[in-house]
């Protein structure tokens, strides 16, 4: 029995998730389905590439992901699965060549050129969900090497994205917000296991921020700082959005800043 799953940024209104999973069903009955979220911001290709990062960890070898966030779809960008490796084991993302998969560590991709395991040799323009990247999870799920999807390709041939990374000093770090959740919460790309001090406080659109352990320990509205459950140093408001308190957006520069360093 296989596992499957789904990302998009589909949402719940429209019938788009229901027939993705109705085509797997039809293909591989015995998977198992699980929805990782369908409410990704649309198109955010970046924010699907987090939501994949910070979770697929969290499932066991020889899972296999479809991710449909494609703002190319009908163009001339290529289809693709990739084996990536993940503590929990190798694992296999089938997504639009869009920039998806980069910073992970490929062991093997392809281009899914072979129609045969396609919904339908004539794909919809506008929906590669359902006649290619649901029958093409479905097939691995079922057992289906890698290499009979299409043609190899190297992993560095690839589309990467440009990616922001934290500049280190002896005094802090600089990065940016990469996320918000739908609390508010503001992602920074500032690994916790990059800190070099105990005590240190975060800098944001003008605005000092003391670290709390949680957000209980916050007052109501109060911004603190703290290493989120993905393990990145996240900005939030208790009870509150600091993404609307600080008018902050993915992209907005963030600074911590060690306090030993202050002479605090």
């Amino acid at each position: 029995m296989g596992l499957i799953v789904l990302l998009t940024d589909f949402g719940l209104q429209d019938s788009y998730v229901g027939v993705m999973k109705g085509v797997i069903a039809g293909l591989s009955s015995d998977s198992r389905v699980i929805d990782l979220t369908h409410n990704l911001p649309p198109q955010d290709i970046r924010a699907a590439r987090f939501s994949l990062t910070s979770s697929c960890d969290y499932f066991p070898a020889d899972t296999v992901y479809g991710i449909v966030v494609d703002p190319g779809v009908g163009t001339e960008r290529a289809t693709v699965a990739a084996q990536i490796q993940t503590r929990a084991g190798l694992q296999t993302v089938v997504a639009p060549d869009n920039g998806i998969l980069t910073g992970f560590a490929i062991t093997q991709a392809v281009a899914l050129t072979d129609s045969r395991y396609w919904r339908t040799s004539v794909p919809s323009r506008t929906f590669h969900g359902r006649d290619i990247f649901a029958p093409v999870a479905a097939h691995l799920a079922n057992g289906v090497a890698l290499g009979k999807l299409g043609r190899s390709i190297l992993p560095e041939q690839l589309t990467q994205l440009g990616m922001d990374r934290p500049v280190i000093t002896a005094a802090g770090c600089g990065g940016i917000v990469q996320y918000i959740d739908r609390f508010g919460n503001l992602v920074t790309n500032i690994s916790g296991d990059s800190l070099a001090a105990a005590a240190w406080e975060v800098f944001i659109c003008d605005r000092t921020v003391s670290f709390y352990a949680t957000y209980g320990l916050a007052q109501p509205g109060q911004l603190l700082a703290l290493i989120g459950s993905h393990g990145y140093v996240e900005v939030a408001a208790s009870g509150a959005s600091a993404a609307a308190v600080l008018a902050a957006a993915v992209g907005t520069a963030v600074e911590v800043r060690y306090l030993e360093q202050r002479g605090k």
